[in-house]
């Protein structure tokens, strides 16, 4: 508990800002944010900003992409990879949306997994970056850097959540799980973490034994 709330608050001064500003997906409403998040799927998330532009021009909301020409789709979203399937999995999310909530993205974590194309980790993306509410995604990087913390020492992403969940205020789940996806991309990498530069060193078991 001490530990990670060390790492929260040094992280928070390496990488300050609400989670909505530490988020590198641009967007201007939650439909937006949940489209964007499943196409950085296997992507980089400044290769999405480069399509999502053009993509929300024509289909800026779930009754527009739910009605829309999959080949158009793929035709924007082509060089996000794996086009085909993400096509298939945003028209399909925003099917859902139009036919069972709306229109609209729902808060609730429970409803948004049975949105095509959404898992824990995106919805938990979406209720923190675009509702403010409690939400920790667990990526590689989460899964990394909390290993090497000794946060946990479980490998399964949803029980990794459950237990950063105890660890992280329910206000603050989002934000922490942005500044360590930032910290593991600059400094704790996966095959040469920078431990000599890295703010976290002094109380970091792998700092000590070798980061593996």
């Amino acid at each position: 508990m001490g530990r990670a709330r060390v790492t929260a608050e040094r992280l928070a001064e390496e990488f300050p800002g609400t989670a909505a500003e530490l988020c590198a997906l641009h967007f201007e409403t939650p439909f937006q944010l949940l489209a964007a998040t499943i196409l950085s799927a296997q992507t980089t998330d400044v290769r999405v900003n480069m399509v999502t532009p053009t993509l929300f021009a024509a289909y800026p909301d779930a009754a527009s992409l739910a009605r829309a020409d999959p080949e158009k789709v793929e035709e924007i979203i082509r060089s996000t990879g794996f086009f085909r399937a993400k096509t298939r999995s945003i028209i399909g999310m925003a099917a859902a949306l139009e036919e069972r909530f709306g229109g609209q993205v729902p808060t609730d974590l429970a409803d948004l997994v049975t949105v095509p194309g959404v898992g824990r980790k995106t919805g938990n993306v979406v209720r923190s970056v675009a509702f403010g509410l409690p939400g920790l995604p667990v990526d590689t990087h989460v899964l990394r850097v909390s290993k090497r913390l000794g946060l946990t020492e479980l490998d399964d992403p949803v029980k990794v959540e459950l237990a950063l969940n105890e660890l992280i205020p329910p206000s603050g789940r989002g934000a922490f799980s942005l500044r360590v996806i930032l910290h593991g991309r600059a400094t704790c990498t996966a095959r040469r973490p920078a431990c000599s530069r890295c703010v976290l060193a002094d109380f970091c078991p792998s700092a000590f034994l070798g980061a593996s």
